[in-house]
């Protein structure tokens, strides 16, 4: 063998190599492919290891042998090449053959190729070569050959990588056999890879990176192991592992699938760990859809997917698990939960899949069915286990994103399947378990799952809990545990509405105990708010109360909270059962109703017992009530039933007695309940309660009740009935005394009078009732009781008191009577006959009366002399009430005054009687005495400003003047005496205060100074014209006093209101402050507002010397303290009052004061230079530049450019503008932009500005028309290339203001100019100028702006050419077919250029579809026949560009098509008379008798450019037909049946297998055709007669042509099934004849069954057609149509077994 391989070797290296032999003529292909071969190597990111791993899966083994591959790493050079460290791979492998070693010799010939279906898991591509990354000279030592590789060129062949060479030593197979270790046998192949220094650690990395589930979808290797060899243990440095694969094939056929569990575990050497972990495997086939075939993968039909679900915790080494294989594992983890293994399309790096490859998302698009069959098996398989072990399964659910978005897509097609599924457990309380839909299922709360386990318990049925559509998930599932999964698939809680069914439905309510009726309640108040308030649940009957028959009823929540039934509970446990009778005593007034007792009870001590009285109280509206609480409800029901009053009053009566309320309570509940009344009515409001009148002594001294109108209640006799109520009674009396203590019913003295007059006291009292009035008034004041008034007027006024008047007796009103010393009577008697005295009889009271003092006084009874002087005066004001006091009754009242003064008796009291009271006659008609004045000269000024009441000497003489004294106690004025606030208050009005005196006006300030300040001085003179100034009497705010510091603006306006000081003399300055109160000016800010004010009136009218006379003035206060204030300062820049050379008036700010250094500006600018002519200013105005520069006037030229730009005026001959005065503009545009950062420019200057005034090399442009020259242009352009600034007129100094002209759209910047130098591009014929130009736009990206733009130079020579459409022109034209339709760019410009025309004019790269059809269109018209190259161009453009676009553009514009010739041309014929040969003994046929050609042309080798079966495929979707198709075909009939011998077909032909197979094909969905149709069509073929013909049958064939020619030809076959006579004619089959009879009589069979069974479903008849002629030539061997069904995925069932044996019966 030895010598056998190291010959082979010596072959390979002379033959294919020529090393030492011929030159092999292929060794320059060798040579590129080699070259090739290390740039993909080095390029891609290539896993040698996974390649190497994937080679071993790939190998084949001996059967008997468990696969398995080794990895050693060790630090000996066994090699001799000084690698640092050496990896050798043993695996136990049939071994190398030559072709391996011919293909591994070689690039691209891998013996994988093809062999996908076979089971092959490796790509074509780099393979064994990757080793190349990590070694330069790879070793093999496999059946006998000892070779190895090296990454250098040979220097025989100049050759890398693939020449071998063989070796004898370093190492040899015993060296190998050592390190390997001596107790077994070196496995049959070794791979030793000496290391290059760079890659040890990588490759250590990658080894202890090995993923221990690397054999889990491997189906060869069952062993596999990473290990390091050093003489010294303690230098191993990776992380050694052996893995094993273990597979318990538990088969479930099913949808194509199969299940099984699969054992890994895996061995880590360093910690002598072992990990295991199982996986149930499920395993799939999907057909490949046709849009998701691509060419790597074209011969494999059937997608295989595998899903593996970890029964526990997967291996792992530290790392993240990957969640995609393919057949090895990737690095992607998915966060999914299971794994996905299938066919992927890779990386090269192995590391993740191509995610946008079409192969690769057709493989996804089935995991999610995949993953649903294994799901629903996994679950259905579990149907006989407890729910609770379903956890395990349920885990594998992808219930996290991934962050791959295409593997998030599978994931949601996941979920869209599972919810459709039955598969989610469900609780029955049945033995039987049930599965349905996830949104068929619903959740309950788990204190709802506590209720009904208790109720289950109590022996309340619950068989039939599905409610609203939603059966109820298992509890074992319905934890907090599974709450992810269960939102995955959608199942949520239960509609809130079902626990009010549940509860219902159930009667879970009734019959329960107290302890569950509660868990009810507290379930219900837990998710009240938000979950049950909207629900029915408030429309259930849930509440127990205790009805009026003593019974236990139950009523919904919405009557409790609507107030049908008010439902109530005890506060008190103790006072249940007391409120529990009283209610049933009280008839459950107004729907009250108790909760039972035992309810209330168990509440006392249920753990949650506030959470749930809340809910109760809040929300079911359950009142928890004491017996006070009751109490005031029963009050608020008791309107009309007086029998309930009586019993109600009972009940607080013993509820008291019982202590069940407090005094307070029964004292409140006293006070608002009703009350019967002496005449049975009810009555609720009230202010006092009376005793009943026939015991009281109200009724002896008032008579009739007169509380009654106050609401005052008289107590009814129907409480003194003694009675029983609940079992409790009591008496009459018991109640009464109850009533009195709590309701207070009471009697004269002890009660409070009415408001109304008491018409006992309007007669004579006897002394008795006088005393017990006495007392009542008297108790009244000890309770600090408010009197009414109409009761105590009564009283003052009544004439009930016993009085004597000057001896005689009588009875007299309080308020009229006197108790009085005797003495002080007689001297007011003796002394004053204005009023009788009425005495209080004391004779008749007796001493008794004193006792009474204070209640007399309360009554009205004067008792002292003050008070009896007051009674005087009243007396005597009532008099002045009904006429006017004469003189005489005047003096008597003064003179009454000197009489109590000259008796030492105080008039006080009478004069304040009487002194405010209007009884004085004076110039003001009658008045008080207080505010009148005796007149005398002192008076004289007052009186022409004040409207004073002088008494009026006229009418009572002289002898007035007589009482001054008693006049002045009186309050009269005698004397001025500083009475300047008299002289204020009676102010005349405005209008006659007007043109006043100068002592009128020096009053007025002398008020003012007295009295501080008056404001009613200050505001009845404001408008008066009072005050006389220089130019009349005028107000006082509008004078001013004279200030010498501010008389220099006097000279500049005219009109000011100084006060006349001549006629108020010089004291008027003494009164500054008294003239600032009333408004006139005398400071200069108020001079100056009022100049402010003049100014602006007079500005219009200002000469020359007001102007002058006004900066005078403004330089002389600039420099003393009274400037101008800041807002007149701002008034004199903004009012219009200095004149323009331009002829108008404007404010200073607005002016220019001309200078030098205007000059250059001027001659193209209106500037508002102030008006220096000799007619106006003239040169004295420069003598005020700081003043005016001051004011805003604009003295500099920085300060006035902006003047310039608004009034920026251009000459309509720009020629005129001279390079100074555009530099001079740009200069001040300069200044604005950086010294005037936020100045905007005006509209008129920018519509100035973009007239043409700038010139250029194309004239005179405006500024956004123009471009600026510099330095930054050069390597792009030349000064000519474009519309640049005209530097030999400006001068290279233009460059300076860049950043102006840039402002004023001016383009300066190289990038931004491409728009205006492509405009400019039409006047340049020169290609080199053009083409540079071209570059330039090109650079920056510049795509046209307008139609004009999109043009293109086609130069012809240097100098001429012509401007084309982008439209006409192509960049390129590879096939050179284009040439005279088309500019083809390419022959002109660089390839630079032509990526800038394809981007900015959007040229064509290459001649478009439609360019192609009007190029055929052409064709059509002008050229009899095509050559043969020009039509393959064509139709392979057509192939490469192949759209539903293309389609129907062809279809629409192509009306020939080529057709095969004989001749060197191909030609042209109509569409509809060219079809397609797919019947080659029919294109025979018409080829010979067809006078033109008829069959579509196609090149005569299929090309990878133009595939032919792609090219006919084209034909067909442009409507082309098969020639098949289009002939008509007529059979001649058989006439001489009866001379035909019939035979027994199923001797020969009908056998079983034939049926079995026909019944399979009929039995596939597609065909939609049941069973008893399948064994119709079959009996069909069954029962027709078969005979034999000697004779073929003849056949007519005939085409019709569109020019309506019919081509027509005859022809024989074999056999003919004549359905209509069910006879099937044969020519008997000739087995004699060879191969070729034995195919065309299978051909003929397998056509007349397959169009016989089939003609009313013709699409399906040439799949049948080839199965029976592939059958036929099997002689229907029965296990081998088993196996073509098999293989075709076809398939009987059960009905059809019994169909099938019922007509080929088992022989005995």
């Amino acid at each position: 063998m030895e010598m056998t391989a190291r010959e082979h070797i010596k072959e390979i290296r002379r033959k294919k190599f020529s090393i030492g032999g011929e030159l092999n003529p292929l060794t320059e292909d060798l040579q590129q492919a080699v070259k090739n071969l290390s740039a993909e190597l080095y390029a891609k990111d290539v896993h040698f290891l996974m390649e190497l791993i994937q080679n071993a899966e790939d190998n084949e083994y001996m059967e008997g042998v468990g696969p398995s591959l080794e990895f050693m790493i060790t630090s000996e050079d066994i090699t001799g090449t000084g690698a640092p460290s050496t990896l050798l791979i043993f695996n136990n492998e049939k071994g190398f053959s030559s072709k391996n070693i011919d293909s591994i010799c070689s690039v691209g010939r891998s013996t994988k190729k093809g062999n996908r279906k076979r089971g092959y898991i490796g790509e074509k591509g780099i393979g064994f070569k990757s080793v190349f990354l990590i070694t330069a000279q790879p070793y093999i030592f496999s059946n006998g050959y000892q070779i190895r590789f090296n990454e250098e060129p040979c220097p025989h062949c100049k050759l890398g990588y693939i020449v071998p060479e063989w070796v004898e030593e370093n190492p040899t197979p015993s060296d190998l056999q050592q390190i390997y270790g001596s107790k077994t046998s070196l496995p049959t192949t070794t791979i030793v890879l000496p290391l290059k220094p760079d890659k040890v650690i990588p490759v250590k990395q990658q080894l202890s990176s090995v993923h221990p589930e690397v054999l889990l979808f491997l189906t060869k290797l069952k062993r596999f192991s990473v290990r390091e060899h050093n003489k010294d243990p303690k230098l191993n440095t990776i992380s050694a592992i052996a893995i094993t694969s273990e597979t318990n094939y538990v088969l479930r056929k099913n949808i194509d699938a199969e299940s099984s569990t699969l054992h890994l575990s895996a061995e880590r050497k360093i910690n002598v760990s072992e990990a295991e972990c199982s996986y149930y495997m499920w395993k799939q086939k999907f057909p490949v859809r046709h849009e998701n075939r691509v060419e790597r993968r074209m011969e494999v039909e059937e997608l295989v997917i595998m899903l593996a679900f970890p029964l526990g915790e997967r291996l792992n080494r530290g790392t993240s698990s990957p969640g995609i294989y393919a057949f090895l594992p990737t690095e992607m983890v998915t966060n999914f939960p299971f794994i996905i293994q299938a066919d992927f399309l890779l990386a090269s790096s192995r590391e993740t899949i191509l995610l946008d490859s079409k192969w690769n998302q057709g493989i996804l698009d089935c995991v999610s069915s995949a993953f649903i069959d294994a799901f629903v098996s996994l679950v259905q398989s579990s149907e006989n286990v407890p729910p609770s072990s379903l956890a395990s399964i349920f885990r594998f659910i992808p219930l996290n994103n991934s962050s791959y978005q295409e593997l998030n897509k599978v994931r949601n097609s996941i979920k869209e399947k599972l919810v459709k599924e039955n598969i989610v457990p469900c609780e029955s309380y049945t033995q039987q378990k049930f599965f349905h839909k996830p949104c068929e299922v619903g959740r309950l709360m788990p204190d709802f799952w506590n209720i009904l386990e208790k109720a289950g318990k109590e022996g309340k049925s619950l068989l039939n809990l599905s409610y609203q559509g939603k059966y109820i998930l298992s509890p074992s599932f319905d934890t907090g545990e599974y709450d992810h999964v269960l939102s995955f698939l959608g199942v949520g809680p239960v509609n809130n509405e079902w626990y009010a069914e549940c509860i219902q439905s159930s009667n879970l309510v009734a019959g329960v105990a107290e302890d569950v009726y509660l868990d009810i309640l507290l379930f219900v108040a837990e998710n009240w708010k938000s979950k049950l308030d909207s629900t029915r649940m408030k429309n259930i009957p849930l509440i127990k109360y205790v009805g009026v028959d003593g019974d236990v009823s139950l009523c919904t929540i919405d009557e409790c909270r609507n107030s049908y039934k008010a439902v109530l509970s005890s506060k008190n446990s103790y006072h249940s059962s007391w409120l529990i009778n009283w209610n049933w005593e009280f008839h459950c007034i107004a729907s009250h109703f108790f909760m039972p007792e035992s309810t209330q009870e168990v509440i006392q001590f249920f753990p949650k017992k506030l959470i749930l009285q809340q809910w109760l109280q809040k929300h079911v509206m359950v009142g928890a009530v004491d017996v006070y609480d009751y109490a005031v409800h029963i009050n608020n029901y008791i309107n009309k039933d007086n029998k309930l009053a009586i019993a109600f009053v009972h009940f607080l009566y013993h509820s008291y007695s019982k202590s069940y309320l407090s005094k307070s309570q029964v004292d409140y509940l006293c006070g608002i309940m009703p009350l019967i009344d002496n005449h049975g009515n009810l009555i609720r409001q009230r202010k006092r309660v009376l005793v009943p009148a026939k015991r009281s002594k109200w009724a002896g001294l008032i008579g009739s009740n007169p509380w009654r109108g106050e609401s005052y209640v008289e107590l009814g006799e129907e409480y003194l009935c003694p009675d029983s109520f609940a079992g409790e009674s009591c008496s009459g009396e018991q109640i009464l005394e109850f009533l009195k203590t709590h309701v207070a019913a009471s009697d004269i003295p002890h009660i409070a009078p009415p408001n109304v007059a008491i018409p006992a006291v309007s007669a004579p009292l006897t002394k008795q009732n006088a005393f017990l009035l006495l007392d009542w008034i008297h108790n009244l004041k000890c309770w600090r009781t408010h009197i009414p008034q109409s009761f105590l007027a009564s009283i003052k006024e009544g004439s009930w008191l016993k009085i004597t008047t000057n001896g005689s007796s009588g009875y007299g009103p309080p308020s009229r009577s006197f108790m009085l010393t005797s003495s002080l009577g007689n001297i007011l008697q003796s002394g004053l006959v204005l009023a009788d005295i009425p005495l209080i009889d004391r004779s008749f009271y007796g001493d008794q009366i004193n006792k009474y003092i204070e209640e007399l006084k309360t009554m009205g009874v004067i008792f002292e002399c003050g008070e009896a002087c007051e009674f005087i005066g009243r007396h005597l004001m009532s008099l002045a009430d009904s006429s006017t006091l004469t003189r005489s009754e005047v003096l008597s009242v003064l003179n009454f005054i000197r009489y109590l003064t000259e008796n030492y008796l105080t008039p006080e009291n009478f004069i304040n009687t009487i002194k405010e009271r209007r009884w004085l006659r004076t110039s003001s008609g009658d008045m008080s005495p207080v505010g009148s004045v005796l007149f005398d000269q002192e008076w004289e000024v007052a009186s022409q400003i004040s409207n004073l009441s002088f008494i009026d000497t006229g009418y009572y003489g002289d002898e007035i003047l007589s009482y001054k004294e008693e006049l002045k106690s009186l309050g009269v004025l005698i004397g001025f005496s500083g009475s300047y606030k008299l002289v204020v208050d009676n102010l005349k009005s405005p209008s006659s205060l007007s043109s006043l005196t100068a002592e009128a006006v020096i009053l007025i300030l002398e008020c003012m100074r007295h009295l501080g300040q008056s404001s009613k001085l200050i505001r009845t003179l404001s408008s008066v014209k009072c005050f006389k100034t220089n130019i009349g009497y005028k107000s006082p705010g509008k004078c001013f006093l004279f200030d010498s510091q501010w008389a220099c603006i006097l000279h500049v306006v005219s009109g000011f209101p100084l006060i006349d000081t001549n006629f108020y003399g010089g004291n008027i300055f003494f009164y500054r402050n008294e003239l600032l109160q009333l408004g006139v000016k005398m400071n200069f800010e108020e001079a100056v507002e009022v100049f402010a004010q003049i100014f602006k009136q007079q500005v219009i009218s200002m000469t020359k010397e007001n102007v002058l006379s006004f900066l005078s003035c403004y330089r002389l206060l600039n420099d003393t303290p009274h400037k101008f204030p800041p807002d007149l300062r701002k008034l004199f820049r903004e009012v219009k009052w200095l004149r323009t050379r331009l002829g108008d008036q404007r404010s200073p700010s607005n002016c220019i004061l001309y200078g030098p250094d205007w000059q250059s500006i001027v001659p193209i600018a209106l500037i508002p230079f102030i008006d220096d002519s000799d007619n106006y200013y003239g040169k004295d105005i420069y003598e005020y530049k700081k003043e005016l520069k001051s004011m805003g006037v604009v003295t500099e030229f920085k300060d006035g450019v902006k003047f310039i730009a608004d009034g920026l005026f251009f000459p309509q001959d720009p020629s005129i503008i001279t390079s100074a005065n555009v530099v001079a503009m740009l200069e001040c545009i300069h200044i604005l932009l950086h010294d005037h950062g936020s100045y905007k420019f005006p509209d008129t200057f920018w519509k100035i500005i973009s007239q043409k005034w700038l010139k250029t090399n194309d004239g005179y442009r405006p500024p956004d028309q123009c471009l600026l020259f510099d330095s930054t242009w050069d390597s792009h352009l030349k000064h000519t290339d474009g519309p640049f600034l005209d530097e030999g007129f400006y001068g290279c100094n233009i460059r300076k203001y860049k950043n102006e002209l840039n402002y004023i759209h001016v383009t300066v910047d190289v990038m931004e100019g491409c728009s205006l130098v492509a405009r400019h591009l039409d006047f340049h014929h020169e290609f080199s100028t053009i083409v540079r130009i071209y570059n330039y736009l090109s650079e920056f990206n510049w795509e046209p702006d307008t139609e004009v733009a999109k043009r293109i130079w086609i130069p012809n020579g240097t100098e001429n050419g012509k401007w084309v459409s982008p439209g006409e022109c192509v960049l390129h034209d590879k096939d050179d077919l284009f040439s005279s339709r088309l500019q083809v760019l390419e022959k002109y410009y660089d390839q630079k250029l032509l990526l800038f025309f394809s981007k900015a004019f959007n040229v064509k790269n290459s001649p478009s579809i439609d360019d192609y059809c009007q190029l055929w269109m052409v064709w059509e018209s002008s050229r009899p026949q095509l050559s043969h190259e020009d039509c393959f161009k064509f139709w392979v453009y057509v192939y490469k560009h192949w759209s539903g676009k293309t389609e129907r553009t062809l279809i629409d514009n192509l009306g020939k098509l080529p057709v095969a010739s004989d001749s060197d041309g191909i030609l042209l014929s109509d569409k509809h008379d060219v079809f397609i040969a797919d019947d080659l003994l029919l294109k025979d046929l018409f080829e010979q008798v067809s006078p033109q050609p008829i069959f579509v042309w196609y090149p005569a080798r299929s090309w990878p450019s133009l595939p032919r079966i792609k090219l006919l495929e084209m034909y067909r979707k442009m409507g082309v037909r098969t020639i098949s198709e289009s002939v008509k075909k007529e059979e001649a009939s058989m006439v001489d049946v009866p001379q035909l011998n019939q035979v027994n077909p199923n001797d020969t032909l009908i056998k079983k297998g034939l049926v079995r197979l026909i019944l399979g094909f009929l039995a596939d969905p597609v065909l939609k055709m049941e069973a008893d149709k399948r064994h119709e069509a079959v009996k069909g073929l069954l029962n027709v007669t078969f005979l034999e013909i000697v004779e073929p049958i003849a056949i007519k064939f005939s085409l019709s042509l569109s020019s309506g020619e019919i081509v027509e030809l005859k022809a024989s076959r074999m056999i003919r099934w004549d359905r209509e006579a069910s006879k099937l004619f044969a020519q008997k089959l000739d087995r004699s004849g060879g191969y070729k009879k034995m195919i065309e009589y299978a051909t003929y069979f397998s056509e007349a069954i397959s169009e016989g069974l089939l003609w009313e479903n013709s699409d399906h008849i040439g799949a049948l057609f080839e199965l029976i002629k592939w059958c036929f030539i099997l002689e229907f061997n029965e296990e081998a149509v088993g196996f073509v069904m098999k293989s075709k995925n076809m398939q009987i069932f059960e009905e059809d077994e019994e169909f099938l044996a019922s007509i080929f019966p088992a022989s005995n």
